[in-house]
């Protein structure tokens, strides 16, 4: 089966809208990409969803790394996006060079994701020179948490055309699609016919060209997360509690381990 690349993903502008999805271990990927999903991102999200933190500063590099070389062994046709953690990249160019070789090399994903707007153009433009795709990450970018916390970005009109502007910049520094996180959904229409890659959305309404999740959040895996952009398609929390319950009281009753399950 032919891998997509980025430039597959770039084509798309225009197409059909196409959905997206975070992913952090083999088995989900490999089910993510049987799906038909064409993006995988190895989300700095890993932090909140599998590592228990508050948010996805604590994230390290050797983390990502880890989990983006899980998802790459399971997806045999999407492409996959490694997320960049905090301070791995806003020191130097020299820094976001190393650093995001060395995710390329090491896990085998396609490209990574930095968040950041036009000041962040140069970075992206010296990691495309260098032959490293970018996915870029504007609006909220959860990585500056401290200062946005949880809040709509891009009302009003200056704030909107900041956004638009960064939506240009990050493009024409090379990036082959943005993701605009948490903006009004005219504000996402207008990002979207304002560059010539795709737009993926999360919190930015319909009319963008592709759609981002985190996977757990749609499993019904999120706890008593609820943001209001998250749809859940499935809600396997009480099932994976109740088959958990189950198995107990197999086991103390004796039920469990029977013939069946045993060796002669």
């Amino acid at each position: 089966m032919k891998r997509l690349t980025p430039r597959d993903i770039t084509a798309m502008k225009g197409g059909d809208k196409f959905a997206c999805l975070t992913a952090y271990d083999t088995q989900t990927a490999r089910l993510l990409d049987e799906a038909g999903i064409p993006l995988l991102l190895v989300g700095d999200s890993v932090g909140t969803t599998l590592l228990g933190f508050d948010n996805t500063l604590p994230v390290t590099l050797d983390d990502m790394i880890r989990h983006g070389a899980a998802v790459v062994r399971g997806a045999q046709r999407a492409v996959v996006v490694l997320d960049m953690p905090f301070m791995t990249y806003q020191a130097s160019l020299e820094q976001a060079l190393l650093n995001c070789g060395r995710a390329l090399q090491e896990t085998g994903c396609q490209a990574v994701k930095i968040e950041g707007g036009a000041f962040r153009a140069p970075v992206i433009q010296a990691l495309v020179q260098n032959g490293i795709p970018v996915l870029a990450h504007i609006g909220l970018t959860p990585q500056s948490i401290q200062i946005l916390g949880h809040r709509v970005q891009g009302r009003g009109e200056e704030a909107a055309n900041q956004l638009l502007d960064d939506a240009r910049a990050v493009t024409q520094a090379g990036a082959f699609a943005v993701v605009v996180e948490t903006v009004p959904a005219e504000l996402g229409a207008r990002a979207t016919q304002a560059v010539p890659v795709p737009v993926i959305g999360i919190g930015a309404g319909p009319d963008c060209d592709g759609q981002i999740l985190v996977v757990n959040d749609i499993l019904g895996l999120s706890g008593d997360f609820h943001a209001k952009f998250v749809k859940r398609y499935a809600d396997l929390a009480p099932q994976i509690s109740a088959a958990a319950a189950t198995y107990l009281a197999e086991v103390q009753s004796g039920a469990f381990p029977g013939p069946e399950h045993s060796y002669t």
